[in-house]
């Protein structure tokens, strides 16, 4: 878990269209490799992201209902893709597009994650953004044991305006 002391600043952090953003973890989400690049984003050292849990990068600006469903996915064996708000060690902050899949083990049960993150298009931000920050206003108001289920209406709500599935919308946008 992040230090409670890091503050989210309004510093960017663009990614190089060129760039991967490469992490693997263990099957509690406890960071077993990371790469390069990742090491230059989180603003982390290897030895400090290592064993750690990933959600040492997220963002406040995340609402959890998107965790969850990401987490529900890749646990039942699917790939998962997302949009995703990360906070660096210095509070500054960078947009990733996200592609994650389960490490399946010998019984086909996830071992691990590994989750491959690349520049995302700024027309896909504009979309996401007021996207999330109103289910993480609807997480807010409902407050802490309801947050989820009330995220969870604001976005099932949103696919069925769309007429999509959560992965075509972050698929098309």
């Amino acid at each position: 878990m992040k230090p409670k002391s890091i503050q989210p600043t309004h510093v960017e952090r663009k990614m190089r269209t060129e760039d991967f953003i490469v992490s693997k973890t263990d099957a509690k989400g406890r960071i077993i490799y990371c790469n390069p690049i990742f090491i230059e984003f989180s603003g982390y050292s290897e030895q400090e992201l290592l064993g750690k849990q990933h959600n040492i990068v997220r963002h406040p600006d995340m609402p959890r209902t998107a965790f969850r469903l990401a987490w529900d996915t890749i646990k039942s064996g699917h790939e998962f893709f997302a949009y995703v708000k990360n906070m660096s060690k210095d509070g500054s902050f960078y947009w990733v597009f996200a592609h994650m899949t389960p490490d399946p083990g010998a019984n086909g049960q996830p071992i691990g994650y590994t989750s491959v993150r690349r520049c995302p298009r700024d027309e896909s931000l504009n979309y996401i953004q007021p996207l999330y920050e109103q289910i993480l206003a609807a997480e807010k108001a409902a407050g802490s044991r309801d947050a989820l289920d009330a995220g969870y209406q604001v976005l099932q709500k949103h696919l069925a305006q769309e007429g999509k599935s959560y992965e075509e919308l972050v698929l098309t946008i």
